[in-house]
């Protein structure tokens, strides 16, 4: 059974929330970020986010950050840059041993705190008041990488593609570390002012899972918090159910395999209940080795390489995408579209829904193995009503019917159509 989680607010937008558990000997401490999703700042905010975990005015290189690390029980620094919804989320993380292992009275949970604020609100800056240009252009190279190795995945990039096209004109459609472009023209002013503004106006989401008590965590953040100036900005995540017709549009380039990439408006995203049908219609369309698009797509008609869907209950988007040949390209969409058209008729059978809740509970299930899965998991509903523990959602899934299955699949709408044609030159 996962432990609950227990949220307090420290300050202005700023919230500390906590899970004990005593199964591990490792903790997870993360200052999650948030921030609105803005073509014009997300590429300052991701390269800022690489700047400020590889140096900070105590360790001001990589090698005495890498050596504090290591004096800290072999500790780990990292950040991540997420999508959700129309929010970017930049989440900087410290994980280490836990208290209750560490020699003497020491609080490893403490001092890690120290250094993520450090890493946080005490940047290594220069002479001139700038981040170091040497971490600066170390990461920018590291982000461009990055952002080139998506491009080469051309899975990520069809998907990416198509949500761009689809999501003309909304936050959504901005990618999370925005352009290549963007990336390379950030100058150092704009980084600093990208600091000053993500400390002034981020919504905050502090995580703390361990087993020793979170109240030496809580206070750091609380005392680091209390020294800034705090107006964090409102962020409405929108999810349009408007389609005046379906886009279809294309590329062509040097690959052995075409992309199909396909964009539903959903209508559902805030009401836990319908969030919980739509999340179960998507897995028995294409969720699962037992799905509609899996059996019958792949298997039974061998039109595609893979054949998955994906729902994003934060902005109301279900995506189903395919590897396929040239000539499968049009076939593929149709059967597609069958296999839609026959759930909203009401063609699903007990095994293909009891498969699907199976499937999606035993992936919640997976989530309470380990702290990062925990924290994932909790973090995933920070922008919810809520919080709901792994039973409980596994309880409201179990309780969706088919009739309710159906109804989701009703609501349906074909937005965008995305084919990458591969010219036949191996990948």
């Amino acid at each position: 059974m996962m432990n609950a989680i227990k949220v307090e607010r420290i300050a202005d937008g700023v919230y500390f929330n906590s899970v004990r558990d005593s199964r591990f000997k490792t903790m997870r401490i993360t200052a999650n970020l948030i921030l609105p999703l803005c073509a014009e700042t997300a590429s300052e905010n991701a390269l800022l986010a690489g700047v400020l975990t590889r140096s900070c005015r105590a360790y001001p290189d990589f090698t005495a950050l890498s050596r504090r690390l290591a004096y800290l029980y072999g500790a780990d620094l990292s950040f991540a840059v997420h999508k959700i919804g129309d929010r970017q989320l930049i989440s900087i993380t410290v994980s280490g041993l836990d208290d209750r292992y560490a020699l003497g009275d020491e609080s490893v949970a403490r001092e890690l705190s120290l250094l993520l604020c450090c890493a946080i609100f005490e940047p290594n800056f220069n002479a001139d008041g700038l981040f170091v240009a040497s971490d600066v252009e170390q990461e920018r190279r590291q982000l461009l990488d990055t952002i080139e190795a998506e491009f080469n995945d051309k899975r990520l990039y069809a998907n990416a593609r198509m949500i761009s096209e689809m999501c003309s004109g909304e936050c959504y459609g901005v990618r999370r570390f925005g352009t290549a472009e963007q990336v390379a023209a950030v100058t150092a002013e704009q980084l600093v002012e990208a600091w000053k503004r993500m400390l002034k106006t981020s919504q905050v989401q502090i995580m703390y899972i361990g087993d020793s008590s979170p109240d030496r965590v809580k206070e750091v953040f609380s005392d680091a918090f209390a020294k800034i100036e705090r107006q964090p900005s409102e962020i409405v995540s929108t999810a349009s159910y408007d389609v005046a017709g379906v886009m279809e549009f294309g590329d062509e380039m040097e690959l052995s395999q075409s992309k199909l990439v396909m964009g539903f408006r959903t209508g559902i995203s805030g009401d836990a209940d319908e969030v919980n049908r739509a999340r179960l219609m998507c897995a028995v369309l294409g969720g699962t080795v037992s799905s509609k698009l899996f059996l019958n797509v792949r298997e039974k008609q061998s039109l595609c390489y893979y054949c998955a869907s994906r729902y994003d209950r934060q902005k109301g988007i279900m995506v189903v995408d395919s590897g396929v040949e040239n000539a499968n390209l049009e076939r593929t969409r149709d059967a597609i579209l069958k296999e839609i058209e026959d759930m909203k008729n009401g063609v699903i059978s007990d095994f293909e829904l009891e498969s699907a809740k199976l499937a999606v509970i035993n992936s919640f299930r997976s989530s309470n193995d380990t702290v990062g899965g925990i924290e994932s998991w909790y973090s995933s509903q920070l922008f919810d009503k809520n919080y709901l523990s792994i039973e409980q959602l596994s309880d409201s899934v179990d309780a969706v019917t088919k009739d309710e299955v159906v109804e989701a699949a009703k609501m349906l709408k074909l937005d965008t159509v995305y084919m990458l044609r591969g010219t036949g030159v191996s990948e």
